[in-house]
């Protein structure tokens, strides 16, 4: 009985030890300071100098690897545990996307209009010149995929290495006139899905097939956008496709196959939709007036029951995957708020945060 004791207390110090080692680190972009701030255990600490324009920053983790791009067109790899930059390159003057796997790290640019292929180490190895802002850069088995913006085009690059080594790309099919100004994309099982900045319709890309298709988009009158939602937060879950419209106070509701559900009808002209990890609830941000503003959607009955504003510009949310908790940066003044998602209240404010917009948590396991 008491080894049986000792062992059952082993295992829940184990169980424990490794609960707590499985912590979120978070990264958040200071949009006007070149850098990034560091959040650890809800409390602000350090900040990492040097970023570069960070201005529309992003920050993406790859195993234990942890790369920025920076809108001057600069891609960096540093260490998120020692919070050390790696190395650093510079694709192009203003870069807008990329994408990480095994072998490389590929950058869309918007100006030399090119994607540039780097080993994981940033070494250069291909580029392909566009002619055009590209933007939607996103990864299939041996596929690059990603939209020229300027030409209405889609592009499809093949690893000849099959995925093995460093890729030696070339031009696999290229689709044209597939809509007026593609911008941002994401991928759903097979489908590259794109959406358009002035098509009344976002294109879908079976990648297994390489057939292109265009989904009509159901929208009221047409309202100034004044902030481009980004497709890459379209978000996926519980059986349905969440989309900002583009220009209308709505957000979109497809069924997994694309067929029409309903419109859901936001305070304002939603930027981003982001789904919580158990996918039952999802969090919508605004641009314009409503720019203060963020609802929560039950992505079961598809109705809003939660409204909060806080007391400057919303740039980006996060859910944390370790706790009941949604990451606000509210830009204006300052801070990273904390919602509480199993009461849906405010927890508490994190400031000392210079101009937040993206916040990226690395899993620290």
């Amino acid at each position: 009985m008491i080894i049986k004791r000792l062992l059952a207390a082993s295992t829940l110090v184990l169980t424990l030890a490794v609960t707590a080692n499985a912590t979120e680190k978070i990264f958040v972009v200071e949009r006007e300071n070149a850098s990034l701030a560091i959040i650890e255990n809800g409390l602000p600490g350090r900040h990492m100098e040097g970023m570069h324009n960070m201005n529309h920053g992003v920050v993406k983790f790859y195993g234990q690897d942890g790369y920025i791009i920076s809108r001057d067109g600069y891609v960096l790899k540093f260490d998120p545990k020692e919070e050390k930059i790696l190395k650093e390159y510079k694709t192009s003057d203003s870069a807008i996307g990329f994408v990480i796997n095994d072998h490389y790290v590929a950058v869309a640019n918007y100006d030399n209009k090119s994607v540039d292929i780097l080993d994981r180490d940033l070494k250069p190895v291909k580029s392909f010149a566009t002619g055009s802002k590209n933007v939607g850069i996103k990864i299939y088995k041996d596929y690059l995929i990603f939209s020229q913006m300027d030409n209405d085009k889609i592009t499809v690059l093949h690893d000849k290495n099959g995925g093995k080594k460093v890729p030696d790309f070339e031009i696999f099919k290229e689709f044209e006139d597939v809509g007026t100004m593609p911008f941002d994309a994401m991928i759903k099982d097979n489908h590259f899905i794109t959406g358009f900045f002035q098509s009344p319709h976002f294109g879908v890309v079976d990648l297994d097939t390489m057939k292109y298709s265009k989904i009509d988009i159901m929208l009221g009158d047409r309202k100034p956008v004044l902030k481009v939602p980004h497709f890459g937060f379209w978000s996926i879950g519980g059986g349905h496709v969440f989309i900002p419209a583009v220009g209308d106070n709505k957000v979109l509701v497809y069924d997994s196959k694309f067929n029409f559900v309903k419109n859901i009808e936001t305070e304002g002209l939603p930027v981003f939709t982001s789904l919580s990890p158990d996918k039952k609830h999802m969090a919508v941000t605004y641009s314009g007036k409503k720019f203060p503003v963020i609802q929560i959607i039950d992505t079961t009955t598809l109705k809003i029951i939660k409204r909060f504003e806080f007391d400057g510009k919303v740039l980006h949310v996060r859910w944390s995957k370790e706790k009941p908790l949604l990451y606000v940066s509210v830009n204006d003044t300052n801070k990273v708020a904390v919602i509480d998602t199993k009461g849906w209240w405010l927890s508490r404010e994190i400031f000392q945060i210079k101009k937040p917009s993206g916040i990226f948590i690395f899993e620290d396991k």
